[in-house]
C-alpha cells in the first residue's frame, strides 16, 4: 500500500529551509521521499511518500526540530491507486474519438470509443 501524507508547513522561505525540514522528515521511521513545494509567506506544501501511514506526532516533532510549525496534515492510503482511479477518467477521454464517426452532418455525433487492449476487437 502506499501512502502519502501532505502536511502544511509555515515559516519556511529558501531553498536551506528545504534542506533542513527534508532531512529531518527523512529521519522518521518509514519515510521513503520527501517533496516540498516552497510559497514563502504563506505554508509551504511539504509531501512525504511512505508504504504505510507514518505517525504523526513524529512528523511534527521532525518538523519542529527543524524550526518550523506543521499547520495541516493529511493523509491520503493506498494513494497509488486513488491516483489511478482519479486519472481513469481522464485517459479515457484522452482515448475517445470525438468525431462523430459514422454520423451525417448535422446530426448529433456520438463518439467513437478506442481502446489498446489487442483482445477487444474495434466496435
Amino acid at each position: 500500500m502506499s501512502t502519502v501524507t501532505t502536511l502544511g508547513v509555515t515559516g519556511m522561505t529558501c531553498s536551506n529551509c528545504v534542506a533542513h525540514v527534508t532531512s529531518d522528515l527523512q529521519e522518521v521511521e518509514g519515510v521513503e521521499k520527501v517533496s516540498v513545494e516552497l510559497r514563502v509567506g504563506e505554508a509551504s506544501e511539504v509531501t512525504v511518500f511512505s508504504d504505510e501511514p507514518l505517525d504523526e506526532a513524529a512528523l511534527r516533532e521532525a518538523v519542529a526540530e527543524a524550526g518550523y510549525e506543521v499547520t495541516a496534515v493529511e493523509v491520503q492510503q493506498d494513494a497509488l491507486a486513488a491516483q489511478y482511479a482519479e486519472q481513469a477518467e481522464e485517459r479515457q477521454k484522452a482515448h475517445d474519438c470525438a468525431c462523430g464517426c459514422g454520423s451525417q452532418p448535422g446530426e448529433s455525433a456520438t463518439p467513437a470509443r478506442k481502446t489498446y487492449d489487442l483482445q477487444v476487437p474495434p466496435a
